[in-house]
């Protein structure tokens, strides 16, 4: 008995100076925080000085002592009781950390020392020690929380050895204990935003009226009074949210009182807290999906950015022509860029406004693209847009921003005055077509002798011409070489130009057995490419949808396309 009296005793005599308790300090002036600071302003600092000081990346002399320091200040003033303790009777009054001859926080007769990933706040992630002494247990997140009783039954020496409290305490787990914080966004090792993001309180009447489809990807922390993760979820929380601002919010979910959401995402009571992405990746509708992964900032981030909706087609600029969009009679905007893969703010802005926008992305390596020369584009990123009368137009190039935030805030001004513009295109088309019902909108000739020279003579770089041989297949190739003859991408040659046409096949055999010696005639409908000047052509015979002729003029303007030489001179009656 003698003996285990004496090895306790030598316990607290060689863990107390660690602390320094002879010498208390004042806890404000250790968080470097004002005596009117806010929780959240309390919480920032604490953050921010247990990644400068945590043993696992300073090696310096007395960061040890100053860590412990640390979290014994937070301990006080993230307590209010305690706080208010404090400040009524300052270290005259038993110290809040040391209460009951215990270290470090104390709850419930047992004494809680963590260490282990940034973020992980005195306390965090605990369990309860039974009788036997000391206990560890890793947590989520790459932490490790240790738990003492100098209480009761078993065995007193709680089956380790003492040299091990001292190396476990402040040593950690091995690997990157930091949480990912360090390098997180770009920033400076243990620096943090300017502003802080703010975690929204979320109720049922607002996660039905402000989360439900609205387009936003939401991180929510659902959580139970007492959460015993909740401060490292909360952190965990905050930096994301900094770091993809403008891209995603972050709320909280307490499901004592609300219950019903948190049945629907299987948390149903107990002390545990979890982390949820509201996303919209698997359809139009939002969901939750829970983030299962280690604490870490850095795995948060990538798991939410995986989770940011993907309404964007990503197409091949080379190939690419605006679809028609009879159906949706929607405006269309393409975003050009260097990114090998659709940008962030893109992917976010596709879910607000998914409702009001068809989105594209491509990826052009530079402005010297001669697809960039012809559309006039010098500089990238640039967004190019279509107004519902089939009109092409460079809404900007050379966007330029200097964050995520301001980068979201920029393209949302381009959109929503491209869909002002839009609007007012699209009111004076219906008024146009009302006026004069019976009018064509363009008129594609047809062509004869008479007019040949002017349509598809030499003057002229490229001649696209729609073969048909019944009205129904007339009648569908003019309207798809009159609305591609009004696309920018396709339209805006350098120094050249192009011109489309129809050809009546039953009346113009001749002029088709130029091309081929079988004339066609197996065929109702074909597109014909034909460059006057050097006498080569190309055909287009299958697929003949607005989408694939789209795509094959495309492919005509911009060199991709074999061609061949004509069989003899072109004749037509």
């Amino acid at each position: 008995m003698v003996r285990r009296i004496l090895l306790v005793s030598f316990v607290v005599l060689n863990v107390l100076p660690l602390f320094d308790a002879s010498k208390p300090q004042d806890p404000y002036k250790v968080l470097g925080v004002d005596k009117n600071a806010s929780q959240r302003d309390i919480k920032k600092a604490f953050h921010k000085l247990s990644l400068q000081y945590h043993p696992d990346k300073n090696k310096a002399k007395g960061a040890q002592e100053k860590f412990a320091e640390i979290n014994n200040a937070y301990e006080i003033l993230s307590d209010e009781e305690k706080r208010k303790n404090y400040d009524l009777y300052g270290h005259d009054t038993p110290n809040p950390g040391f209460e009951n001859s215990n270290f470090g926080g104390n709850r419930d007769g047992y004494t809680y020392f963590t260490s282990g990933g940034a973020g992980a706040g005195p306390g965090s992630n605990f369990f309860r020690s039974d009788q036997s002494g000391w206990q560890s247990m890793g947590g989520q997140g790459n932490t490790k929380t240790y738990s003492f009783s100098f209480g009761g039954g078993g065995d007193p020496s709680g089956g380790f050895g003492f040299g091990d409290i001292f190396s476990n305490f402040f040593g950690g787990a091995s690997g990157d204990q930091s949480g990912g914080f360090g390098n997180f966004g770009g920033s400076k090792p243990n620096s943090r935003p300017a502003t802080t993001a703010e975690i929204v309180d979320v109720t049922s009447q607002y996660f039905n009226k402000q989360i439900v489809d609205k387009g936003m990807t939401w991180l929510l922390i659902f959580f139970n009074p007492g959460s015993r993760q909740y401060l490292t979820l909360e952190t965990l929380a905050e930096d994301v949210a900094n770091s993809l601002d403008g891209a995603l919010k972050a709320g909280k979910i307490n499901c004592a009182n609300e219950k019903s959401i948190c049945q629907k995402a299987g948390l149903t009571g107990g002390r545990s807290a979890r982390l949820y992405v509201y996303s919209y990746t698997s359809s139009d509708k939002g969901s939750l999906v829970e983030y299962t992964g280690d604490y870490t900032a850095k795995n948060l981030k990538a798991f939410c950015q995986e989770y940011l909706p993907r309404f964007s087609k990503r197409v091949d600029i080379s190939q690419f022509v605006f679809p028609s969009n009879s159906a949706e009679n929607l405006p269309q905007v393409l975003l050009l860029s260097t990114k090998k893969d659709t940008p962030v703010m893109w992917r976010a802005l596709s879910g607000l406004y998914r409702k009001r926008f068809l989105f594209y992305d491509a990826q052009v390596h530079d402005a010297s693209n001669p697809i960039m020369r012809r559309l006039g584009i010098t500089s990238l990123p640039a967004m190019i847009g279509r107004t519902v009368d089939g009109k092409e137009h460079v809404i900007k190039a050379g966007i330029s921003v200097k964050d995520l935030k301001s980068g979201i805030d920029e393209l949302k001004s381009l959109l929503e005055s491209f869909e002002k513009k839009n609007k007012k295109v699209a009111a004076s088309h219906k008024s146009t077509k009302q006026s004069q019902p019976d009018q064509q909108e363009t008129s594609v000739p047809i062509l004869s002798s008479s007019n040949f020279d002017n349509v598809c003579g030499e003057k002229v770089a490229v001649c696209v011409i729609g073969v048909f041989r019944s009205s129904k297949s007339k009648e569908m190739l003019e309207k798809f070489l009159a609305e591609i003859s009004q696309k920018t991408l396709v339209r805006r040659q350098s120094g050249s130009s192009v011109k489309y046409a129809l050809l009546d096949a039953n009346k113009q055999s001749a002029f088709l057995s130029s091309f081929d010696k079988s004339g066609y005639k197996s065929y109702d409908k074909l597109i014909v490419a034909y460059k006057p000047r050097k006498g080569r052509f190309a055909t287009l015979t299958q697929n003949l949808t607005m989408e694939e002729t789209e795509k094959f003029v495309g492919s005509v303007l911009n060199g991709d396309v074999q061609f061949s030489n004509v069989r003899q001179k072109l004749v037509l009656r």
